[in-house]
């Protein structure tokens, strides 16, 4: 029943930092990389629609991170065209139902924490004449736009420029995203904020004490503006326990973001840190910690794995109707009827 219904369903996923991967190649084998490494990910796992985050390693800040984030909006340009007759870079949602009819996978671009930016709010219109539908504006630490959770103790709301910024992405049709926000910058972003929000990839913190969590409150505030909460696979958001987790503590997320906020604001944001972790890591230097629980991701081996949480949502007694909304139901309507 559930391979059926995975294959019926739009599969959307919030989060994967795949663009890193394909953009540390050589421009000349962007596209032919995407292709042999991440496209055949992506329709084992029935992809449909795909957001790909611009996110800027510590090595391009501040100087480079400018130029990185325009060479990685230029990746995906480059590997949507080579490869036209599978994916498509997708404006609004009239794009995405296009390549969706065409049986492609819809990409969709974001930017996290937007340090190229930083605090130059007349950049946003540019980054999204360039096609840039989603952002946040902090990751872990400060930026001079807002803090992100791991400065959660300063208390700190968005800066002036960060206002900006929220009200610039509302009115172009940017989705704004909250994952990686401080606590005090949610709520602040919660009093201003006048269309939905998105969060791409963060888990209940009622169920994993963690600062990169949502609080029940804070659920129930992005539901309130009519968002979605995407749901993070990586294990030190899903438990604190050390021991390896199932896809089953990911539904444990899931059913409870529906209990506080309701079955339509509940989506998927992977972050398959450990596969781009893979991709980016040289022949030369230290892999991964296979032991690190970071990367130890619950019986996903990346998009491929994605029919797993399907099943997992069946066995959890989870209606056909509920699993179609929280594969990719919800985020579709929330990119159809805001972005762009």
């Amino acid at each position: 029943m559930s391979t059926e219904l995975h294959r019926r369903a739009v599969v959307a996923d919030a989060h994967n930092d795949l663009l890193m991967a394909v953009s540390a190649r050589p421009p000349r084998r962007w596209g032919a990389f995407f292709r042999e490494r991440w496209l055949p990910q992506l329709r084992a796992g029935g992809i449909d629609i795909q957001v790909l985050p611009v996110f800027i390693d510590d090595q391009y800040r501040p100087e480079g991170a400018l130029r990185q984030t325009l060479r990685m909006i230029e990746c995906a340009h480059v590997l949507a065209e080579a490869n036209a007759d599978q994916v498509a870079l997708c404006l609004d949602g009239a794009d995405i139902d296009a390549a969706l009819a065409e049986g492609k996978v819809a990409l969709v671009l974001a930017l996290e924490s937007a340090p190229g930016i930083d605090a130059s709010v007349e950049l946003v219109p540019t980054l999204f004449r360039l096609g840039v539908r989603i952002a946040s504006i902090a990751h872990w630490g400060r930026t001079p736009l807002a803090d992100g959770s791991r400065e959660d103790a300063t208390g700190s709301r968005l800066t002036a420029p960060g206002v900006e910024a929220l009200a610039e992405m509302e009115r172009l049709g940017m989705l704004f995203d909250i994952s990686h926000l401080s606590a005090s910058g949610v709520a602040h972003v919660l009093e201003l904020a006048t269309r939905p929000l998105i969060a791409t990839h963060s888990c209940a913190r009622a169920l994993r004490d963690h600062h990169r969590n949502l609080t029940d409150e804070q659920i129930r505030g992005v539901a309130a503006t009519g968002g979605v909460v995407c749901v993070n696979f990586v294990p030190d958001f899903l438990t604190d326990t050390q021991d390896k987790v199932g896809v089953e503590r990911i539904v444990d997320h899931i059913e409870h973001i529906v209990s506080v906020a309701g079955i339509d604001h509940v989506g998927l944001g992977s972050d398959f840190v450990r596969e781009v972790m893979n991709d980016v890591t040289p022949p030369c230097c230290e892999a991964p910690d296979d032991e690190d629980p970071m990367f130890d991701f619950p019986g996903l081996e990346g998009p491929a794995g994605m029919p797993s949480v399907t099943r997992a949502l069946v066995d959890a007694g989870f209606t056909e109707a509920d699993v179609l909304k929280v594969l990719g139901g919800n985020t579709r309507r929330l990119m159809a009827e805001w972005m762009g």
